[in-house]
């Protein structure tokens, strides 16, 4: 599983030109699902979203976490992080997951991070979106359940 990361004062996503959902202080959260992901990808991005320090104390160092500042998530499908540019110029998708387990692994994801206190948004599986965001920094973290990097 693949996730990128970026703290946002404010974001929101659009569908059709009608806003879906949206949030305050947080994190925008866009989550790919590898076609060999399970049980133990979704632990690792779940924790990691949940206990990253990547907002300020008082002295501005990197002490506080999503939770320490009551922030909520916004969390977002996007297949294409698992596309491979490496030959060609048209990114390949074959290690992304099916829709079908993709959907499934994304809303499990969601269900952990809700049982875990936050406010959770998400967008619409499958729907063509926009995204609208105020990055706060900008700070963007990106994750591979794999630990690829």
């Amino acid at each position: 599983m693949r996730a990128v990361i970026q703290r946002v004062r404010k974001a929101k996503v659009l569908v059709k030109g009608r806003e879906i959902s949206s949030i305050g202080k947080g994190l925008l959260v866009f989550v790919a699902v590898g076609k060999d992901d399970n049980e133990s990808a979704i632990d690792y991005i779940e924790r990691k979203v949940s206990e990253l320090r990547i907002f300020e104390d008082e002295e501005g160092n990197f002490n506080l976490s999503l939770s320490d500042v009551r922030g909520e998530i916004l969390l977002v499908s996007q297949f294409t992080l698992y596309g491979d540019c490496r030959r060609g110029r048209r990114p390949d998708f074959h290690e992304a997951a099916p829709s079908k387990k993709a959907k499934f692994i994304l809303e499990k994801l969601a269900q952990r991070l809700k049982g875990r206190g936050f406010q959770v948004k998400t967008g619409i599986f499958g729907a063509y979106m926009a995204v609208e965001l105020e990055n706060d920094g900008p700070i963007t973290i990106l994750l591979d359940s794999e630990r690829r990097f």
